[in-house]
């Protein structure tokens, strides 16, 4: 079983405790630069085991008063449909997502910005959609020479042709649906806003990873590397604070490249920087939350191996990727691993020597192993699926959960009416099968009963599965790999 090695409410406590002394130190008025996801963090949940998914949330309700919530997107990805690969949406439709889950528990969302704006019919449309709905938009235009340029950068040619947001709280955080959205930007513009008015406000970041207070070789922010490898995001030795305060810490080198820059912004509008470093300028206190340095690593370590085999298969559905493939091997070096480092890899690779049909394993948090196999009913995942449904109900495993003639119908409907190709059913149709046998068959049910268990399980396929299975497993919280290679060698595949 996957040991604790993160306490998540010390952590809430230090964050909250450490973001009010910030805002205090500003005289009461703090923008702050979310990055990251806000809900459903699940990296940062597998690297620190105990780390909530929702830990920012958390802490901003801990401040919920004190907080509005502003929501950045680039006026190019609304006109370039630019989709979060990892829900499946559009980042403008995501937005609404976000809101929507936001103000479910009582957090105040202010007002989206359109950042980058050049009149894309796109953004107009997005604009008009949100403000018909009730919510306040404003615009930020693309500023020549950004980030080099700070004498253009902060005059009325530059951050004063914004729009100024209108905030009412102290803690205004700056958020978006996935990076180059201009949050830094928009903290930026309104500090220069908030000064022509007479307002000291500060600026802050909120950066999960990598972390300050750890070596710059710990798995965890290895894990972070290989996260961003697409990015080419490299952790480094923060020069700044060295040079300042004579004192090593971690940070990467978007932020390191930048900070000369930042500082000349600041400088310029308010006659001096608060910030001697890049890791000054954030809010992290994920270090001092972690309880077991061994358990963190190891499951760093697994985070990377997952993150190569993601890898891989992104090259072999694309045809791109090839730097982050290398990249992350480069990572996996550092640690002496392979993919023989993965439990369940090993063994769904082992149980494949014997057949022709693709083959799935899971690991349980026990530590024990089930296996599945293609059949003419079910695919390899779905009979591993039930298989491992049945080894913690205890059941026998000659009993059948789901009667041939039922998985025959559901066949017939998929084939004769719906026009699919493939017959054999996906996680999804095996689920509901399940839960409709539970209505009259006591193992069905004592079965059904184990699904939550599978939570934070660890699957591997022979072969890349369908997009609607990989979205089923991310939703029961467990943790998939697939082999890069597909079921066929047919060119077309969903």
């Amino acid at each position: 079983m996957n040991k604790i090695g993160f306490d998540n409410n010390k952590y809430l406590k230090l964050q909250s405790e450490k973001i009010l002394e910030r805002i205090n130190g500003f005289g009461g008025k703090l923008y702050m630069e979310f990055g990251g996801k806000l809900f459903d963090d699940y990296h940062a949940s597998r690297v620190l085991p105990g780390f909530q998914p929702d830990s920012k949330v958390r802490m901003l309700l801990k401040l919920k008063d004190k907080t509005e919530i502003i929501f950045a997107i680039n006026a190019s990805a609304i006109e370039q449909n630019k989709m979060r690969s990892d829900i499946g949406i559009t980042y403008d439709m995501d937005i609404l997502r976000l809101m929507d889950k936001l103000k479910e528990i009582g957090l105040y969302v202010g007002s989206v910005v359109i950042t980058q704006y050049n009149h894309e019919p796109s953004a107009d449309k997005f604009k008009a959609r949100l403000e018909n709905l009730g919510v306040k938009v404003y615009l930020h235009y693309i500023i020549e020479g950004y980030p080099s340029n700070p004498q253009f950068i902060v005059s009325e040619d530059g951050f004063g042709k914004n729009d100024y947001i209108e905030t009412t709280r102290p803690l205004v955080v700056v958020t978006a649906p996935g990076p180059g959205s201009g949050k830094m930007a928009t903290c930026l513009s309104q500090l220069y806003h908030e000064n022509k008015r007479g307002v000291k406000a500060g600026y802050a970041k909120y950066e999960t990873f990598p972390v300050w207070s750890l070596q710059l070789m710990h798995p965890v922010n290895l894990a972070y590397e290989a996260a961003t490898a697409d990015l080419n995001d490299v952790n480094m030795i923060d020069p700044w604070h060295l040079q300042a305060y004579d004192k090593t810490t971690v940070n990467y080198n978007r932020d390191v490249e930048v900070f000369p820059v930042l500082n000349a912004i600041f400088t310029k509008i308010f006659g001096e920087s608060p910030y001697k470093s890049p890791t000054d300028m954030g809010v992290n206190m994920v270090g001092f939350a972690i309880t077991d340095d061994e358990a963190v690593c190891e499951a760093s370590k697994q985070e990377i191996i997952r993150r190569y085999y993601a890898a891989l298969m992104k090259q072999k559905v694309t045809g791109t990727g090839i730097a982050e493939v290398k990249k992350i091997e480069l990572l996996m070096n550092r640690l002496d691993l392979t993919r023989n480092d993965r439990k369940v890899a090993v063994a769904a690779n082992h149980f494949a020597e014997n057949f022709r049909d693709p083959v799935a394993a899971i690991e349980l948090n026990d530590g024990t192993l089930v296996t599945g196999k293609t059949t003419d009913l079910l695919g390899a995942v779905c009979s591993m699926l039930l298989n491992a449904l049945k080894t913690l109900a205890k059941i026998d495993d000659s009993v059948l959960l789901l009667p041939k003639e039922v998985v025959r119908a559901i066949q017939h409907l998929k084939i004769n009416v719906m026009k699919n190709q493939n017959p054999r059913m996906h996680i999804d149709e095996v689920l509901v099968a399940l839960a409709v046998s539970a209505e009259t068959d006591s193992n069905a049910k004592l079965a059904l009963e184990q699904v939550p268990k599978l939570k934070g399980t660890q699957v591997h396929s022979a072969v890349i599965l369908s997009q609607e299975d990989m979205d089923i497993f991310r939703r029961l919280g467990i943790d998939l790999t697939c082999e890069p290679q597909y079921e066929s060698d047919k060119l077309y595949h969903r």
